[in-house]
């Protein structure tokens, strides 16, 4: 039976992307049922590709670990988007402790691409400048990385030895919901069974990671991009700021993201919700205060200052200056000497 080419190479490129792939997304993927994703599996076998069979919950069809990938075929577009990824990583951090992986990846990239392409594209690549200067980012370890991720795809517990950032070591056992990138860091989220908590932890400060037995099933509705910005707002610093102040969520956001703050309707000590429409309560924490005033008046909207007191003169303080500099006239003009 002839067998269409497009699928059976389709179907390789998924393999090549790594892991494991179910034999019901393979089938959803390629537009076929499960036998015919068999029949294709078979064809790649009788080409010397090792795919192998995985069995269990979470099996399906695997390359085999070492398989060499064969050459490049990449269009104009395709090695572009490689390029300019590979360069946009390097310069935000996101890249793994092997800091010349992106340059070796771009390199093997250009000596596989036709002599008019790889020039056209060299051209870019010298051509780009950036605003911002290439940041000094501490990256994770691309072992942690990949058995973190395999963990979060297939719903499996890890066990990580993890470094805080007050040099504390520690072990513990993880049952990851999802890998964030948030400002040139990557981040994991998910639950501690041992505390019946949820934590989030940087990759960076994680030296291991091994999957254990097992299997968890992740909340509904998960969101760890929104996880990982509520545990940095909520991150223990030296303050705790605690504001009311009058508009909408979408003007405080504007000065007050949500990795920095949390904002809420305002409570009574009950509980329940106090009768103030229109004003909205905002927490964070912070080891400073001196960059909150100026952040304060940015907002230009009424505010109220619960606590912490030390807030209040700072803000006392910048508004005296603010009045000053309203009131200043130009400066004298300079006499120089001998002049008229």
């Amino acid at each position: 039976m002839a067998r269409p080419t497009h699928r059976v190479l389709t179907l390789l490129e998924l393999l090549q992307s790594g892991g494991t792939r179910t034999m019901a997304e393979l089938a959803d993927r390629l537009g076929v049922d499960e036998r015919t994703v068999r029949r294709y599996v078979d064809h790649l076998v009788d080409l010397d590709v090792p795919v192998e069979s995985v069995r269990g919950r979470y099996g399906g069809y695997r390359l085999a670990p070492g398989y060499r990938l064969p050459p490049l075929m990449l269009s104009d577009d395709e090695a572009l988007a490689v390029l300019l990824g590979l360069v946009a990583g390097r310069r935000s951090g996101l890249t793994t402790t092997t800091g010349t992986a992106s340059e070796t990846a771009a390199a093997k990239i250009r000596r596989v691409l036709p002599a008019r392409l790889a020039r056209r594209l060299d051209t870019v690549i010298e051509s780009l400048a950036f605003t911002a200067p290439p940041g000094d980012f501490v990256t994770p370890e691309t072992a942690v990385l990949l058995s973190i991720a395999d963990a979060v795809r297939h719903h499996r517990p890890v066990s990580i030895r993890y470094t805080a950032a007050d040099g504390r070591r520690s072990e513990r056992t993880l049952h990851p919901y999802g890998l964030v990138s948030h400002s040139n860091r990557w981040y994991v989220t998910g639950a501690d069974p041992e505390i019946g908590e949820e934590r989030t932890f940087r990759l960076d400060r994680i030296t291991d990671a091994r999957t254990l037995p097992g299997s968890f099933e992740p909340p509904a509705g998960l969101d760890p991009a929104q996880r990982v910005l509520s545990a940095l707002a909520k991150a223990p610093y030296r303050y705790e700021v605690v504001l009311l102040i009058q508009g909408t969520v979408e003007q405080i956001r504007a000065r007050l993201p949500a990795s920095v703050a949390t904002v809420d309707e305002p409570t009574s000590a009950d509980g329940t919700a106090r009768d103030t429409e229109g004003w909205l309560r905002v927490e964070l924490r912070a080891e400073r205060l001196d960059w909150l005033p100026p952040v304060l008046a940015s907002l230009d909207r009424p505010f109220v200052i619960e606590r912490p007191d030390e807030l209040r003169g700072l803000v006392a303080a910048l508004a005296d200056r603010l009045a000053a500099s309203a009131r200043r006239g130009p400066p004298a003009p300079v006499r120089r000497a001998g002049g008229a």
